[in-house]
């Protein structure tokens, strides 16, 4: 089996903290979203991963390693392609067309997910989906009585459903889909002014393909600093047990930590409380302050801080007192200098 990310947006949404680094690279409890994203896949699948193709932006050669480098933890080939113009959710999966062949996921990386369920490998394709309040803002499905996908229906204005598509997708022919998705492109078949994977989706089904539901337990977004401070909180709470030992480099002084947290490599931590909720980075110094439910990136130094839902980026300095603060990378915040 493969798995196809697709990633070649920056998250606007979610500046300042992706100037710098592309979103799906921002760590979550201390691992990158898009690697939790491939591992929770990998589990789901139940089997060997033979490669991981990353459609990115132009990320730099950096990033292209560290994407190659998570696919290889798996014990996977990394794949890496580039999708330079956003034409849509079609287009993106055109651009790794080479490796679009056999069984495949296809995962957008700005979601993650918790799930119980092995795939059905006896259908044409598994689409994920999670039942949403406000369902005109996503992709949703409509059901047949046998529990069968009947409808594939972009953003609809009106009540259809509320079993939304989350971005995640399992085709156990990859070269079928292939195949409707290039009739969109050659044909220039648009939805608001983009290639829809929804479009291919609706083909397929209409020429006989049946999909079945992945349903999830919890959808958790990624798209701007509230919800993904959200979600590092929901993580956190997931894998409490894991999080529960600290590094050994790691210093802890006079200080009280309310699990669950995330302690990085030689985090120095002093008359502090830390927690519930928070992930502090690799190298990062907190002093005479009280953090809760914040994400805090590696090398960055939080001196009277009193924080809460705040997302700190990576080597930024932050002095003084707050209740909520988004701080991008290496930027300064001083409210003690006089």
């Amino acid at each position: 089996m493969k798995i196809i990310v697709p990633m070649a947006g920056r998250g606007s949404r979610l500046r300042p903290h992706t100037l710098t680094v592309p979103k799906p690279l921002i760590p979550i409890a201390g691992k990158p979203i898009v690697q939790r994203l491939v591992e929770d896949i990998a589990k789901v699948a139940g089997e060997k991963i033979e490669e991981v193709a990353f459609i990115i932006g132009d990320f730099g050669t950096e990033i292209e390693k560290s994407l190659i480098q998570i696919a290889e933890k798996l014990g996977a080939k990394g794949s890496i392609y580039y999708q330079n113009d956003p034409l849509g959710t079609a287009h993106a999966i055109k651009c790794a067309e080479a490796s679009m062949q056999g069984d495949v996921v296809i995962a957008f990386a700005d979601t993650l997910f918790r799930a119980d369920f092995q795939l059905d490998k006896n259908s044409d394709g598994v689409i994920w989906v999670k039942s949403v309040e406000d369902p005109s803002a996503f992709g949703v499905v409509k059901l047949d009585n046998y529990g069968f996908i009947t409808d594939f229906v972009e953003k609809p204005t009106t009540f259809v459903s509320d079993l939304a598509i989350i971005g995640i997708y399992y085709f156990n022919s990859a070269e079928k889909l292939m195949d409707e998705i290039n009739h969109i492109i050659d044909n220039d078949i648009k939805n608001g002014g983009e290639y829809q994977l929804t479009m291919a989706l609706e083909n397929l089904r209409a020429k006989g393909a049946k999909f079945s539901l992945g349903k999830v337990n919890d959808w958790m977004d990624c798209g701007n600093k509230n919800a993904t401070v959200e979600t590092n909180s929901k993580i956190l709470a997931y894998e409490k047990e894991e999080m529960a030992n600290y590094p050994a480099s790691a210093t802890i002084e006079n200080s009280l930590i309310i699990q669950p947290c995330f302690i990085g490599e030689n985090v120095k931590i002093s008359n502090s409380k830390i927690g519930p909720g928070v992930s502090l980075g690799n190298n990062t110094v907190i002093v005479n302050s009280n953090i809760e439910n914040s994400l805090i990136q590696e090398n960055t130094a939080i001196n009277h801080g009193n924080l809460s839902n705040s997302m700190i980026g990576n080597s930024a300095k932050y002095f003084g007192v707050a209740r909520e603060i988004s701080l991008g990378d290496y930027s300064v915040l001083d409210f003690l200098s006089k």
